[in-house]
């Protein structure tokens, strides 16, 4: 499975091989509540045919509508904004006070879909600058502090690799946090050496890999769109692989346990070559604090932190580190 924007990206991609007309659609505004973030595309065959969203269904009827009855006519991009009146954000259902403005462009050679996809299948995080007059498109490397704008005649957009979810340990934890992080596009991966643990696996949409976790982290090479989480409560397995992963890019790296258990691992890390700027970057323990007791609760405090980290939200994440999950059965660190 993809993330949503490179399946987008790999059907026009297919289209256009195919030598169909099509439109590529960016979410690149909003006012007030929408549906769906900027940065968000879908793209329209000339038959009608469409993958991706940009926002709750009306919009994109509305859109293929349109492609339906006229046809694919523009030759160059252009902006439509949906939900000035009241009326309008009624037909379309937008919430109460919601406007959205869509990038609308035709795609030709000179978009460079069939590059971009290339580059982002390759896992390189590209910036996509097309020009509002010409559609002209220039692809360069994108940082992670790159954001879709409209800037001076230009729509800059970011495309990325999906977001890549290493856990190490295949206990009951695991399976929750598993299952809740490959409906929000996760590619998880799932690492554990002990038998006992993978033989009574119950998700086959994801891989259980038996390997050491220090060795898969270095072999995944984790970059800013990775994640890594330790969960076995045993430090033979769960601070090498914290060890590898903390000298990585990876953007969230995070250790259930105690309080207590994570300082002791705090001090165990600090026998080895990191940093203590590398050591304290460690998410532990675990989650956001909302008072959870069973181990689904804690999966949802865990992808919750691990949400707002990703989606670049400002947390005192201290607070759960000093308030953090306790969920402790089995604990043996």
């Amino acid at each position: 499975m993809d993330s949503i924007d490179l399946e987008v990206l790999n059907l026009c991609e297919v289209w256009l091989s195919e030598g169909w007309n099509c439109l590529y659609v960016t979410v690149v505004r909003t006012w007030g509540s929408s549906p769906r973030p900027i940065g968000a595309t879908m793209a329209i065959r000339a038959d009608g045919a469409v993958i991706g969203s940009v926002s709750g269904g009306c919009i994109e009827d509305d859109l293929v509508e349109a492609v339906s009855k006229h046809g694919i006519i523009d030759s160059a991009p252009h902006l439509l904004t949906y939900g000035i009146s009241s009326e309008e954000a009624q037909k379309f259902g937008l919430p109460c006070g919601g406007t959205i403005q869509l990038f609308v462009e035709p795609l030709a050679s000179h978009s460079r879909i069939p590059e971009l996809a290339a580059l982002v299948r390759s896992r390189s995080l590209v910036k996509r600058t097309v020009n509002l007059v010409t559609g002209d498109v220039e692809l360069t490397a994108a940082s992670s502090e790159d954001q879709v704008r409209l800037n001076e005649g230009k729509l800059i957009s970011v495309h990325g690799p999906r977001f890549r979810l290493l856990i190490i340990g295949a206990g009951q934890l695991t399976q929750f946090i598993a299952q809740i992080a490959t409906a929000l596009e996760y590619q998880v991966t799932v690492c554990d050496p002990r038998e006992e643990y993978r033989a009574t696996w119950k998700l086959d949409s994801v891989e259980v890999v038996h390997a050491m976790p220090d060795d898969l982290v270095i072999a995944m090479q984790p970059d800013g769109r990775t994640a890594v989480l330790a969960l076995t409560h045993d430090p033979k397995l769960d601070d090498l692989a914290l060890m590898e992963a903390l000298r990585t890019e990876a953007f969230f790296v995070g250790a259930i346990g105690s309080r207590s258990n994570n300082t002791k691992r705090r001090e165990r890390l600090r026998k080895f070559d990191l940093s203590e700027q590398q050591i304290e970057s460690l998410r532990g323990p675990v989650g956001l604090y909302i008072g959870s007791k069973t181990p689904y609760e804690i999966a949802i405090s865990i992808l919750a932190e691990l949400t707002a980290v990703k989606n670049g939200v400002s947390q005192q994440w201290q607070l759960s580190v000093g308030k953090g999950q306790t969920w402790d059965e089995g604990d043996n660190v």
